[in-house]
């Protein structure tokens, strides 16, 4: 499978959009089903196979003047940070031969000039008449310059108020004298499975374009970020419509699509958009903060699979629930006493039907609300009341702020423990071991190939690291000799990567 992000990291060619109509309408829902096995569900909707197709033109002549096209300006190749290249490029294996691979998503070429100006394509959407417009955090990664084009070609220089990397949703300001038009959002928890959706943007660079769909799925997750919780539909989406809005036939926001799936870099009727009620909240701590707070409990977790559940005496067939792996020190879970191997059963009023909704629920919760939570610990059951806490910035820029417990450094890199916590936020997989790297001086040599923070250093010249400790004094070794091979994981994608280094490179000491 390849999940692709889209504006600036899809590639490959459109493919036309192929309407399937189904053959009866008001499909009893999934639960009826079930209970009714053994009925004729086609004999039974008979009377209901004539339907009346819309037409999408008076939603679309409503809301394209909302809809703008995004194009940046950067002097950094955004493809290095893992948000695709200028030209539109995938970050997660676009094609090619595993080489070119390797040097698109993972690294920058060291050849390229850094102060090399690259442009890159987008949409966004105007959700505020004061200029307010609503993109994804990767169509604007490493902006220098952004410029926001609408349906009439006027231009406008724009400001990126802010950006929140998990769930990749970011607000722009423009200057206007007159109010915009604009769209409003809707309750992207109303769409079912099989409604009309309507998707609009800036695909390949062509100007407002339209197309629908259906939504296809609900709730899907696709390890893109902490929050999945994608709609997924079928209107066809390509390169340039990252950023840009999923409508309903009200002509209301409920999602900004963000990514797709694709075996070939092209459209197959498999995207994916945030919904509008995760968007909506985000945009507006955006617009009065900056930046985004999110809700914190301080614990990982886990699937519950059918032999775990037996083991700790839940239904095999239909665990829910999510088991607490390890509970982080100081943390509101620590404090409400909830422990490794309880399973947190319902939260705030929600029942946890599988391992993603508990991260969901905290993180919409308030900073210092109190949450009941229902958890299973043995063979009972109790209620335990935690006070929500602010979740702590992510690992790439938390870990560089200050040296860590049982950290060290080598190569101007500071290297710290894989922790759980740290494992979870990096998507790092339960088989892969080793030292996360921090900070990174501007003169190490490892910054100079693209080694980021938050890469996890796995073996260096061919010997597993497991510590810190042992990772710089790895480093230190190899560097004497002038080149070190390290194997480094990704967000769960290993490549190796080859260093050459003299003493001088050398920066920091172990400790």
């Amino acid at each position: 499978m390849t999940w692709r992000r889209i504006g600036l990291a899809l590639a490959g060619a459109a493919c036309p959009a192929l309407l399937l109509f189904p053959a009866f309408s008001g499909a009893q829902p999934a639960a009826e089903s079930s209970a009714g096995a053994g009925r004729n569900l086609t004999q039974q909707t008979q009377k209901e196979v004539s339907i009346t197709l819309p037409s999408f033109a008076p939603l679309a002549e409503r809301v394209l003047p909302a809809v703008v096209n995004i194009s940046v300006e950067s002097t950094e190749d955004a493809g290095v940070q893992g948000k695709g290249d200028a030209q539109g490029g995938v970050p997660s294996a676009p094609g090619g031969t595993p080489f070119d691979q390797f040097m698109r998503r993972f690294f920058s070429n060291p050849f390229r000039n850094p102060q090399e100006k690259t442009m890159a394509l987008g949409s966004g959407v105007v959700i505020d008449p004061a200029g307010y417009i609503a993109t994804n955090g990767h169509v604007v990664a490493n902006a220098q310059k952004v410029t926001v084009t609408f349906q009439d070609n006027s231009q406008h220089p724009a400001k990126v108020v802010g950006h929140d990397q998990k769930t990749d949703i970011a607000l722009l300001k423009i200057d206007t004298k007159q109010p915009l038009a604009y769209v409003t959002w809707g309750n992207s928890d109303e769409p079912k499975v099989g409604d009309w959706v309507v998707a609009v943007g800036n695909p390949f660079g062509l100007g407002g374009t339209v197309t629908a769909g259906i939504v296809s799925a609900l709730g899907r997750n696709i390890n893109e970020g902490p929050y999945d919780d994608f709609l997924q539909i079928d209107a066809p989406i390509n390169r340039g419509n990252s950023g840009g809005p999923t409508f309903n036939l009200q002509g209301q926001v409920i999602g900004i699509n963000t990514a797709i799936y694709s075996p070939s870099g092209g459209s197959v009727g498999i995207g994916f958009a945030v919904p509008s009620n995760i968007a909506k909240h985000v945009v507006a701590q955006l617009k009065e903060h900056g930046h985004v707070t999110w809700g914190w409990l301080g614990v990982a977790i886990q699937n519950i699979t059918p032999a775990i559940a037996e083991s700790l005496g839940l239904d095999p067939e239909h665990p829910m629930g999510a088991l607490i792996a390890s509970v982080t020190r100081d943390s509101p879970a620590q404090k409400a006493g909830l422990q490794s191997g309880d399973v947190v059963i319902r939260a705030g009023g929600h029942d946890i039907k599988t391992v993603h909704d508990l991260p969901r629920l905290v993180a919409a919760a308030a900073v210092g609300s109190k949450m009941e939570l229902t958890i299973r610990r043995g063979d009972k059951q109790q209620e335990v009341e935690a006070t929500i806490g602010e979740m702590p910035e992510k690992v790439a820029s938390a870990v560089p702020g200050q040296a860590q417990p049982n950290s060290a450094s080598a190569l101007g890199m500071e290297l710290a423990p894989l922790a759980p916590e740290l494992r979870s936020e990096l998507h790092v997989p339960k088989d892969v071991n080793g030292v996360v790297v921090g900070r990174i001086a501007n003169d190490s040599p490892a910054l100079a190939l693209g080694v980021q923070p938050g890469d996890v250093i796995v073996s260096i010249d061919r010997k597993p690291v497991k510590t810190p400790e042992e990772a710089a004094t790895e480093l230190k070794e190899a560097a004497s000799h002038g080149n070190i091979l390290m194997l480094l994981n990704r967000h769960g994608v290993s490549q190796f990567v080859g260093l050459s280094t003299d003493d001088k490179a050398m920066s920091g000491s172990s400790r």
